[in-house]
């Protein structure tokens, strides 16, 4: 997973650069204001690109520059002020969003899909320092194997979110989650059968009873299973 590289940059508050990175992502909101007549003002929106420190709000209605405005996540009701830094417009002038800095910086304002985001780009860094630093090479693929699988959740977790916000059947990123785990569970048994010819896992391994239960289900329900499909 990457981080958003578009031309369109978050306009920087007061010319200072970007203090954290950013990461797409489709968060909806509830925005409320005061207009200059003292009217209250409130709209739903979706922030887009969004750091700790700030985002961008999709939006119709447009606050005064420099306004303070109450920010609502509507998935975890959480909420926060933020001020208004620009507002971000193409080259022939449309208004595509309106940029807003956090009066109070937040990892967890704008949600779990961020947070994954951010974890995952960690990840990936660490990766990169992890193999310039002659890491053991089952070491490094067990570890890139969990930041593949963090990345591909994050992403189904980002698809979910944006579904049901537009209200479109979530069914399929459901399935596409189930098989994943599907597909790390195998990956993770033909390890352990590996790790069992070499005797890397013995009786006295800690857990090993538990796995042995918990895979003697597995392959009960299975069997079951199959036996369905063959019926067909």
């Amino acid at each position: 997973m990457t981080k958003d590289k578009s031309d369109s940059e978050l306009p920087d508050p007061k010319g200072k650069h970007r203090r954290s990175d950013r990461y797409p992502v489709v968060v909806p909101v509830k925005v409320k204001w005061l207009e200059p007549s003292g009217a209250g003002i409130i709209e739903f929106a979706e922030a887009r690109e969004v750091n700790m420190h700030g985002g961008l709000l999709v939006m119709r209605g447009r606050p005064g520059i420099d306004s303070v405005i109450e920010l609502t996540n509507l998935t975890s009701a959480k909420t926060t002020s933020a001020r208004v830094v620009s507002l971000r417009t193409t080259m022939k002038s449309e208004v595509l969003g309106v940029a807003v800095e956090l009066l109070t910086s937040s990892e967890t304002f704008w949600g779990m899909t961020y947070r994954l985001k951010m974890a995952t780009d960690d990840l990936l860094k660490l990766e990169s320092d992890i193999r310039s630093g002659g890491m053991d090479a089952r070491v490094l693929r067990e570890f890139r194997d969990a930041v593949d699988y963090v990345r591909k959740t994050a992403w189904a977790l980002q698809e979910l979110q944006e579904r049901q916000v537009q209200q479109r059947d979530t069914a399929t990123v459901r399935s596409l989650l189930t098989e994943e785990r599907v597909r790390r569970a195998t990956q993770l048994s033909r390890a352990l059968t590996s790790d069992l010819d070499s005797h890397e896992v013995t009786d006295g391994t800690t857990g090993v009873a538990d796995l042995f239960r918990a895979i003697g289900g597995l392959y009960q329900r299975l069997v079951s299973l199959l036996k369905i499909r063959d019926s067909q």
